[in-house]
């Protein structure tokens, strides 16, 4: 299957979904609604990566129209010259676009999230690098516009964290905070040190793809 008509398929699978979204039995469904928006997410970017290809691929036979006109004026002829090499290039770069998008993905980089932050060897130290963290997460989901709530935190007299257990929902959470697990450390002078000394401290991230409720 060529690229256009895979992206064709796509394109009708985008108007199915949104023909779907407004039918009755589908408003009244939550479950249908996520599922269908979940879908909707993934692929619209290629849908709309797709119109812009088609806006240049329409300007560039025009340009190269009025390129190889004799009767056009030269001057013209020269612009459309330099107008066919913009498009060019410009094509050449959404179909690039186009094709990492249709790159297999993780089934689960659309979910909603989990992290757990426990702070690990270093004791205060270690605590308050884990409050660090968890308030980075949550700054970061609040420049996505993402919500955040707090499903367990257990913090220290000092103002660092134990452990901190929060949910994360927002379009490709998952996708961009997956990578987040795992052990991290820090090295410096912490404000619980009196005699300048280096520590190392650590806290453990998971991060875990909300899974769908079941009965």
């Amino acid at each position: 299957m060529s690229l256009d008509a895979r992206l064709d398929e796509i394109e009708a699978q985008w108007q199915e979904i949104q023909a779907q979204l407004v039918r009755p039995e589908v408003i009244s469904d939550p479950e249908s609604l996520k599922r269908l928006g979940r879908e909707m997410a993934r692929i619209e970017p290629v849908v709309d990566v797709y119109a812009e290809l088609r806006g240049a691929r329409h300007e560039l036979a025009g340009a190269r129209e009025v390129r190889d006109d004799h009767a056009a004026e030269p001057e013209m002829r020269e612009m459309a010259r330099d107008e066919v090499e913009r498009l060019e290039a410009a094509e050449a770069e959404l179909v690039d676009r186009i094709r990492l998008l249709l790159l297999p993905r993780d089934p689960n980089d659309e979910r909603d999230i989990i992290i757990e932050i426990r702070a690990g060897t270093g004791g205060e130290e270690a605590a308050l690098f884990a409050a660090e963290l968890y308030r980075m997460y949550v700054r970061y989901a609040e420049r996505h516009r993402w919500s955040v709530e707090a499903l367990s935190v257990s913090e220290t007299g000092i103002g660092g964290m134990r452990e901190a257990i929060f949910e994360i929902e927002g379009h490709g959470a998952y996708s961009r905070l997956k990578f987040e697990g795992g052990v991290h450390r820090v090295q410096r002078v912490p404000e619980t040190e009196s005699g300048g000394r280096i520590h190392t401290s650590t806290a453990t991230v998971a991060v875990l793809a909300e899974a769908d409720e079941v009965e």
